[in-house]
């Protein structure tokens, strides 16, 4: 009998998974334990095997595609059976997502190229975004009626943005055939505010396909294009040209090439300046006026030569890319950590006997002991000894955890990853250098399980190797407090009255103070820093 498969639930947090890769096909024979597909969740990109055995019948999601928790992705079953009652049982059943909205949606997709709007013999106006902050502009007044004709560098209406007041031009020629907001009513950016085409002209299909995204109107087209031309020398004018009549366009152009529109002429309805004009403008008259007055002023021999004004156009270019699931978790996580009332404590830890006793320590032992181990052995045995900070904020109760689990913060290429060494306190520090390199190595190879990343009761954020001098680290709930450790720096110190070369390093405790007050966390870091500084006793 036909089996569905859903999304599985591959870690605590995961409400939704990415299917980043099939690994087999419809009509391809499975057995279980095949990997049938690579699923990215919040935390890393993950296999996701078969658990039975059959042919595949269905796949219901595109690579690249994310669907949540429990959402059926494919079906199972013998070859040529009819798979479809399975996609109704799991319809009926009480999956959020079922398979069969994504069979649907497919041929919505298709079916919508049928009317080509590009056919059309009009233009989409839509309200432009004038301002990096802008999100909607209000239609102050329309300069035209439903029927006129206009030019491509008519102002088609005046629209008020977070800004300022500003025209709109449509760039195109035609008649006016709609106009989709009233005066005074407010438009988001990219939305339809009008439509310019041949008189008579069905507009229905570019009115319905109105909801779809599109490119951003011609202005910003355009813009570029006249960024990339060869400018024109400059004019040099006193002269304030804020209220010479031009378009929009037209005045960015002069902007950046410095011409002064007093001395460009308009060639639109009443002597407005538009785009053209100013690209075809010449600067020789302005060039021979300043030859004129530079005889007229033959005095003027110790007066500095007035430096050109550069004239170089840069091209801005950026790059987006979409968020991953680990960066939507990473973000959802922080916001909702920041909502916890912070505290940071700050304390200088003389390192000199642990550089000594490390040097020492890897001489005999099997895997190499990093300052980072140091921390984390340190970190469990004072955990020991102060359970208030080994503790988490549950909302109605304090829980203070009996063991010592810390979670170690490791920097991957979509974001951050923070794998547990459990019952850190009883592990050697070679049994917990070898766990945190095994953790690392498979963070970056993508190969951690949900298993390695849950039941932290502490966390430590390490910048030390960036050569970071100090920092704050930000709460890893339900954990009460992180470490924020930094660099060892060789800096002066003063021992037995004598200035002396040491070696310090500064450390960060960042507190949740519903759990843990100021005494508290201070007294915790008055324990990590003994421990360092003798550290023969973390072997006690």
């Amino acid at each position: 009998m036909a089996e569905v498969v859903k999304m599985p639930k591959m870690s605590d947090t995961m409400t939704e998974g990415v299917l980043a890769k099939w690994h087999k096909k419809v009509g391809d024979k499975v057995k279980s334990g095949d990997v049938l597909a690579e699923v990215e969740t919040d935390k890393a990109t993950m296999d996701f095997e078969s658990f039975q055995d059959g042919t595949l019948l269905y796949i219901g999601v595109e690579e690249g595609k994310a669907v949540p928790v429990d959402t059926v992705i494919a079906v199972l079953g013998k070859e040529g059976e009819d798979y479809k009652s399975a996609l109704a049982g799991s319809a009926d059943s009480a999956a959020p997502a079922p398979a069969k909205p994504v069979e649907e949606k497919a041929p919505a997709a298709v079916a919508a190229p049928k009317v080509d709007t590009s056919k059309i013999p009009a233009t989409v106006i839509r309200m432009p975004l004038l301002s990096d902050t802008m999100t909607e502009g209000v239609i102050q007044k329309w300069n035209f009626k439903v029927g006129d004709k206009v030019k491509a560098d008519d102002s088609l209406a005046d629209v008020e943005t977070d800004k300022a007041t500003m025209e709109v031009v449509g760039y195109e020629a035609g008649t006016l055939l709609y106009i989709g907001v009233k005066e005074g009513e407010a438009a988001a950016v990219n939305g339809i505010i009008a439509i310019v085409g041949k008189e008579g002209t069905d507009i229905t299909p570019l009115l319905q396909a109105g909801n779809e995204s599109s490119p951003a109107p011609e202005a910003t087209k355009e813009e570029p294009a006249a960024a990339t031309q060869t400018p024109v020398a400059a004019t040099v004018s006193n002269d304030d040209d804020s209220r010479v009549k031009a378009s929009p366009l037209a005045r960015k152009i002069a902007r950046e090439r410095g011409i002064n529109l007093n001395d460009v002429k308009g060639s639109a309805d009443g002597g407005r300046i538009v785009k053209k004009d100013v690209e075809s403008f010449k600067a020789a008259p302005a060039a021979s006026k300043t030859a004129e007055s530079a005889v007229a002023a033959p005095a003027a021999k110790d007066a500095p030569a007035a430096k050109p004004i550069s004239q170089y156009i840069g091209q801005e270019k950026y790059t987006d890319k979409p968020v991953t699931q680990m960066r939507k978790t990473i973000t959802r996580r922080l916001s909702e950590s920041f909502l916890i009332p912070h505290f940071y404590i700050t304390i200088t830890i003389d390192m000199d006997q642990a550089v000594i006793a490390r040097n020492k320590m890897n001489e005999v032992a099997p895997v190499k002991i990093s300052f980072n181990d140091l921390v984390l052995k340190a970190c469990a045995v004072a955990l020991k000894q102060h359970p208030a900070v080994n503790s988490s904020w549950l909302g109605d109760s304090i829980r203070t955890n009996e063991h010592v689990n810390i979670g170690v913060a490791v920097a991957v290429e979509d974001g951050l990853l923070v794998p547990v060494v459990r019952f850190a306190d009883g592990k050697s520090l070679s049994a917990i250098s070898a766990e945190v390199k095994d953790f690392a190595q498979r963070a970056k190879a993508k190969k951690l399980q949900p298993s390695d990343w849950e039941g932290s009761t502490f966390t430590i954020s390490n910048l030390g190797m960036f050569g970071v001098d100090e920092f704050t680290a930000i709460i890893n709930p339900p954990d009460a407090c992180i470490l924020a450790v930094s660099g060892i720096q060789q800096v002066p110190v003063v021992k037995g009255g004598a200035v002396v070369p040491g070696n310090v390093m500064k450390v960060t405790l960042t507190c949740d103070h519903r759990v843990v007050d100021g005494a508290t966390g201070s007294a915790f870091l008055q324990t990590l820093k003994s421990l360092l500084e003798e550290p023969v006793r973390l072997l006690v």
